[in-house]
């Protein structure tokens, strides 16, 4: 499986890196132990909503050659929403076999169009702004409809890569990644369309 990871200036890391976390240990077991990624943006380096820094592998990628394609939020989804070279880029991703976000990457995901005939969901304070690009905004923590998933607020992003890798892995591979990263949480507030 290839990951793209999707990054942006305004992005918010922690939406990034809680994902990040669980989803590459896909590589620690058999069955999955061909997952790759790559850091994926617009151009090299990206800087957060607070100004930390980071450099992307991959620029402007056909994105496309992905199986599985994630989108953080942030407050830079506000504007980006709105900035045509980025939709048409994601666009490149309709192929995929997934296609998810966190937090308010669900804007972008919408501003693609790869929302408007499926449910989701978005960070609380948000919901409003997700509404123009969905059939529904569900107000639930995961909201996974045919293959578009997306999850709510920041720290929901732990759960999302936990509900991603419980996709793909035997229940006590679950665990036992919940066991490395000391994550005590039973994921919930789900809804499988």
């Amino acid at each position: 499986m290839r990951i793209a990871f999707i990054l942006f200036d305004g992005v918010t890391f922690l939406d990034f890196v809680g994902f990040y976390d669980v989803i590459t240990r896909l590589r620690f077991f058999e069955k999955t132990k061909d997952a790759s990624w790559d850091i994926c943006a617009m151009q090299e380096e990206i800087t957060d909503e607070l100004g930390m820094t980071m450099k992307a592998n991959r620029v402007r990628p056909d994105l496309s050659a992905y199986d599985l394609i994630f989108v953080p939020g942030g407050l830079g989804t506000r504007e980006l929403r709105n900035e045509t070279a980025f939709a048409d880029w994601l666009k490149g991703a309709e192929k995929a076999r997934y296609l998810v976000s966190v937090c308010t990457g669900s804007l972008l995901l919408g501003a693609a169009g790869f929302l408007a005939d499926v449910r989701a969901t978005t960070h609380p304070f948000a919901y409003d702004l997700l509404a123009p690009y969905c059939k529904e905004v569900v107000q639930a923590r995961i909201v996974h409809e045919g293959n578009r998933i997306t999850g709510g607020g920041v720290a929901t992003s732990v759960d999302l890569g936990l509900y991603l890798v419980s996709l793909f892995l035997d229940p006590d591979e679950v665990a036992n990644i919940k066991k490395q990263m000391d994550y005590p949480y039973e994921v919930q507030d789900i809804v499988v369309i």
